[in-house]
């Protein structure tokens, strides 16, 4: 008896481990976008040219995701015709090239926090980019539709608030507030902060047109971990010919034992090679939305870490805007998984008439 007993205890312990694996990872993947976020700023804001930072980036990805898409895609059947490399090569440069340009030329004139905030938006232009391409129904007949209206344009409202409406700052965060120009935000000249925030949210609207291109491409080039390297490895070239274009000082390239090394090794081997990964395991086994909802960790730990760092002041306007722009993300994912949710019970309504009706027929 004391034997079963103990093996009972061992069973439960071990599910109740296998229930916590999902929460660990996706708090995970949030520590580490919001180390994406700080890592890119401190490179960026101690000299590092953007377009440079962007093409180590992608380099160092490629070299991270080549060996796993050779070794665990190697025997997939999925061939490249020359319209589908086309395709490939025109959504990298369109998607991830342009945007994580805009992104780190935007950091020049931004925050790391305001970066972290800005992302939550991409869920809600997604949305609204999809309904407009007629990919997203959109019904105001059930609640799951009001909610995903409301909520996206919640979202979209909380992130120009949170980038163009101050307000006075938080005192209680600024103890021993010491301003260093090119790391805080409050020092920034207005004019190039609102040129910053417009550049951010172009950038993460051309990251929301590339999630829906993407979604057209998997389904003709299905091996995942291969599109996402091939990806990344034009998005190298392109972003190296942009580098040069834009960056000619050869002293500009040099990579030292510093923060810029770090920052790109960072961005390219464990934001794109192993958080990509965890992010499919952590969607594999408690779904998207799930995993959506911890997105908003990432803004909370950036600006700790900012105020910490950069003694980076936060402001009441900015605060109502991140409250809005989550409250929207949360809304509008409660609609989406509402709407999903009733999709399949109809597809399993509909799959168990058409069975009734065979047997009906065969009788």
């Amino acid at each position: 008896m004391k034997m079963t007993e103990h093996r009972m205890q061992l069973m439960k312990s071990c599910m109740g481990m296998e229930n916590c694996k999902p929460y660990i990872a996706v708090i995970f993947i949030q520590c580490v976008y919001a180390g994406m976020a700080l890592f890119s700023k401190a490179a960026i804001a101690s000299g590092m040219n953007s377009f440079v930072f962007v093409f180590y980036r992608q380099a160092f990805a490629s070299l991270a995701l080549a060996p796993f898409a050779f070794f665990f895609e190697s025997n997939r059947d999925a061939p490249l015709s020359y319209t589908l490399v086309c395709k490939i090569f025109f959504i990298s440069l369109f998607g991830i090239t342009l945007s994580l340009n805009l992104y780190s030329v935007a950091l020049n004139y931004t925050s790391a926090t305001f970066a972290a905030a800005t992302t939550n938006a991409i869920p809600a232009i997604t949305f609204v980019m999809a309904a407009l391409f007629r990919m997203e129904s959109i019904s105001i007949k059930y609640g799951y539709g009001v909610a995903k209206i409301v909520g996206s344009a919640t979202s979209l409202i909380g992130a120009l608030v949170y980038a163009f409406v101050k307000g006075p700052p938080i005192q209680f965060i600024n103890w021993n507030h010491t301003t260093t120009p090119q790391h805080c935000s409050s020092c920034h000249h207005r004019v190039d902060w609102i040129k910053g925030s417009i550049i951010m949210l172009s950038a993460n609207t051309v990251w929301s047109f590339w999630l829906i291109l993407q979604g057209l491409v998997v389904k003709q080039y299905p091996a995942k971990l291969r599109l996402t390297t091939l990806q990344c490895w034009f998005s190298c070239v392109q972003s190296a010919v942009l580098a040069v274009a834009m960056e000619r000082s050869p002293s500009a390239w040099k990579l030292g034992w510093d923060v810029h090394l770090l920052s790109v090794a960072y961005c390219g081997i464990v934001v794109t090679g192993i958080t990509y990964w965890l992010q499919v395991w952590a969607i594999e086994k408690r779904g998207p939305v799930f995993t959506a909802m911890f997105t908003p960790l990432a803004l909370i730990i950036t600006a700790v870490f900012s105020a910490l760092i950069w003694k980076e002041a936060l402001h009441w306007g900015s605060i109502g805007g991140a409250i809005l722009l989550v409250g929207g993300l949360y809304g509008a994912l409660w609609g989406k998984n509402k709407e999903d949710r009733k999709i399949e019970t109809n597809e399993r309504q509909e799959s168990k008439e058409e069975i009734t009706l065979e047997c009906i027929t065969h009788h």
